[in-house]
């Protein structure tokens, strides 16, 4: 008796392994090649935390500031000069790729999709609380919010409206 595969075996293992292929490639690809929105949230998040972070230590008020025409951001505190927020305004971080900010929430000043908006972040480490949605151009989004007096970040995979976050 012959230990070998048959022709027809090794056609079912191939044919099998293509299908498997063809189905995770796709989801491989997105997750690993191409999600800058991904790390925009992630890089968001970081710069959030080193604010609050900075204002407690430093004991200053800082300011993020968001342009959602350009989707740039840039750090301002109080005693800055007005020289010095202009320069730190030329040098704002841009978002990747086709990511763009949708649109900032902030409890009492509502929902803005254009324009510049800004964040405070007191010496306490509080922040006033605010929903921050970044977009991809294939219509994903990831929802930041960031809660007042906790120091916690919580992010959605999609868009969530305020009036929606627990």
């Amino acid at each position: 008796m012959s230990k070998a595969y048959t022709l027809v075996e090794l056609t079912v293992v191939v044919f099998l392994i293509g299908i498997m292929l063809a189905l995770a490639v796709p989801r491989v690809e997105h997750a690993l090649l191409s999600d800058d929105l991904k790390a925009a949230t992630r890089r968001m998040i970081g710069t959030v935390k080193t604010l609050r972070n900075n204002a407690i230590r430093e004991q200053k008020v800082y300011e993020l500031h968001l342009d959602m025409e350009s989707n740039r951001w840039w750090v301002a505190w109080d005693a800055m000069t007005v020289e010095d927020r202009s320069e730190a305004r030329q040098k704002a971080s841009r978002l990747p790729g086709e990511i763009r900010i949708l649109d900032v929430c902030r409890r009492g000043a509502g929902k803005k999709n254009m324009g510049q908006t800004l964040i405070r972040f007191t010496p306490k480490g509080y922040v006033e609380q605010a929903v921050i949605h970044l977009g991809a151009k294939d219509d994903r989004a990831h929802t930041i919010v960031l809660s007042p007096f906790l120091n916690r970040i919580k992010t959605y995979d999609r868009y969530v409206e305020i009036g929606n976050i627990q």
